[in-house]
């Protein structure tokens, strides 16, 4: 079955209030409503990882031409888009993939309201779509 990534980034939805200015039960709830999802999908084989991140401020990019990595400053907190977490799904079609990432995106906020955060879905490849590139690329 196909993999899916599901991206949750600090995109705030419809709610433009930081988590830590919310009051401690909509946090609460918050984090409530993603842990039953979490266990739903464990208990139907569909999860196959899930991680919260650290914030941005945290964040190092790395590179290299071969030698010592060169370590700076990762994103900016300036920035919403920086990835906050993700789940990578198991499931048999893209539109069940869509389906859960819906219940990530309608995760409660403050006064229990839905987010509406966007979600982004991305097809984890396969080696099959590695080997039906040409060869002259």
């Amino acid at each position: 079955m196909p993999k899916y990534l599901l991206i949750v980034d600090h995109r705030p939805g419809d709610v433009d209030t930081p988590m830590d200015e919310w009051k401690p039960d909509d946090v609460k709830a918050h984090m409530d409503y993603y842990g039953a999802l979490r266990q739903e999908l464990l208990d139907s084989g569909e999860l196959v990882d899930q991680h919260a991140l650290t914030g941005p401020e945290f964040a190092k990019e790395v590179t290299s031409d071969g030698g010592p990595p060169v370590v700076t400053d990762g994103v900016f907190p300036e920035s919403k888009e920086f990835l906050a977490g993700f789940q990578i799904v198991e499931v048999a079609t893209e539109q069940r993939a869509f389906e859960i990432a819906a219940r990530v995106s309608a995760v409660p906020g403050p006064g229990g309201v839905p987010l509406r955060q966007p979600i982004g879905v991305r097809r984890v490849m396969e080696a099959a779509d590695f080997e039906a590139l040409p060869a002259e690329r």
